[in-house]
């Protein structure tokens, strides 16, 4: 065979490849992939709901339940819980995933369009019950923190839905303000003072880790809606500087820092290093493989809040590196998914969809490393949940109707990649 008949035959393959891989591109004219399961060059029919997620959120709903039931079975011994049954916060955990679960379902119901339209007025109302719950006999305190409205049922946390309310409100304002993003008196300032007004409420409850949460989640979707990056670090460090000057005129918050930076010191580990000691010596007592399901000696009455705030020690002290290490990974995949998810609907030219759910999975995502950061001593004590798993009504509650609003997301991104209306 000669060259020339080489190359006749080269460029006949490589001509029927680039015909192949146009049409492909003809099919699908948006770098968007559907994540359904397989792979197969048949038709494929597209899912209506992206099942990989459903499944990630209540493989962690299962274990919450398994991990709060194991952290909390030993309570009733304690004077303080002397009145609860040892299945009392496994019952109570149940109800709430079942109020979350229904919540999410009906949260799925309402179009993203009715979502934008009443962004802002439910930023208003979570302002609104931010306010309602410092007023004496009306919010209810707990260990000298004034965060819950007792609802009967339960008792509802309002800064829980202010960081939903802060995902849309943000992503609304974005979007109304997308021809002056360049200017920062007009873009920036009225969302920072938005910002500084939930702070004010939320640091007088007080809670410190729910504000952190909600800047954190403001200043992605600023960045992530265009925001002049020097305006965006401008910004960023007027917040660490307002931070910093908070830690340094309260004793209590000073106390909890000097406490982080040494917890094994004498001064601290009875007293505000004591929850951190305690935490770091279940997770040396977890090793690789960990000391067994149920078998945790730091959930009897030595670390406080286990089934809560530190639930994640009592992970790592019965399951191990590997079982810390799988809860991770679930979460990060389930925030690498939202963010996908997110993205799909950018790619839509769906803006405020994809602003709101990439919020949601920075609040996921970030709240979870800060929880975990926490345990591990990698970052002050703040009285922040592992979403998705740690014992509380509020919490679980606004997770599963996030998670409801990104599936609801999801949904008309399909409808419009089948060539429907939203």
């Amino acid at each position: 065979m000669d060259a020339a008949t080489a190359t006749v035959r080269s460029d006949g393959l490589l001509g029927r490849w680039r015909a192949w891989r146009e049409a492909r591109a003809v099919s699908r004219p948006l770098p968007i992939r559907d994540w359904v399961a397989g792979h197969t060059d048949a038709p494929t029919r597209i899912a209506g709901f992206d099942q990989p997620l459903v499944c990630c959120v209540l493989g962690l709903l299962v274990l919450s339940l398994v991990m709060v039931y194991s952290a909390s079975i030993a309570l009733p011994d304690s004077p303080k819980y002397a009145n609860y049954t040892s299945n009392f916060f496994l019952l109570r955990q149940s109800l709430f995933i079942v109020l979350g679960l229904i919540a999410g379902l009906m949260s799925v119901q309402v179009p993203v369009a009715i979502w934008e339209r009443w962004a802002p007025r439910l930023f208003l109302v979570s302002l609104f019950l931010l306010a309602l719950v410092l007023i004496p006999h009306v919010g209810k305190g707990v260990n000298g923190a004034r965060r819950w409205l007792p609802l009967g049922v339960m008792n509802f946390q309002p800064s829980e839905l202010a960081k939903l309310a802060m995902c849309m409100y943000a992503a609304s304002y974005m979007v109304r303000k997308m021809e002056v993003k360049e200017r920062f008196l007009q873009a920036v300032w009225p969302m920072a003072l938005a910002l500084a007004f939930t702070g004010v409420l939320l640091l007088a409850e007080p809670d410190m880790g729910a504000f952190v949460v909600i800047a954190l989640v403001s200043l992605g979707i600023l960045f992530l809606g265009g925001v002049n990056g020097r305006m965006f670090f401008v910004s960023v460090a007027v917040l660490l500087g307002a931070f910093a000057l908070m830690i340094a005129t309260s004793p209590f918050r000073r106390a909890r820092i000097l406490a982080f930076l040494d917890p094994w010191n004498p001064e601290y580990a009875q007293g505000k290093g004591y929850q951190l000691v305690h935490s770091l010596i279940a997770f040396g007592r977890g090793e690789l493989f960990g000391q067994g399901l149920g078998s945790s000696i730091e959930k009897l009455h030595y670390l406080p809040e286990a089934h809560t705030d530190f639930l994640m020690a009592v992970i790592g002290e019965e399951l191990g590196f590997i079982g810390v290490a799988s809860v991770l990974a679930a979460f990060f995949w389930l925030t690498r998914r939202i963010f996908i998810i997110g993205r799909q609907a950018v790619a839509l030219d769906r803006v405020f969809a994809g602003l709101m759910v990439q919020g949601i999975g920075i609040w996921m995502g970030g709240q979870t490393l800060i929880n975990l950061g926490v345990n591990l001593g990698a970052l002050p004590t703040k009285g922040l949940t592992l979403p998705l798993m740690s014992y509380g009504g509020s919490a679980v509650l606004m997770n599963l109707v996030a998670i409801g609003v990104v599936l609801r997301v999801d949904v008309e991104n399909r409808q419009l990649m089948r060539g429907g209306r939203e």
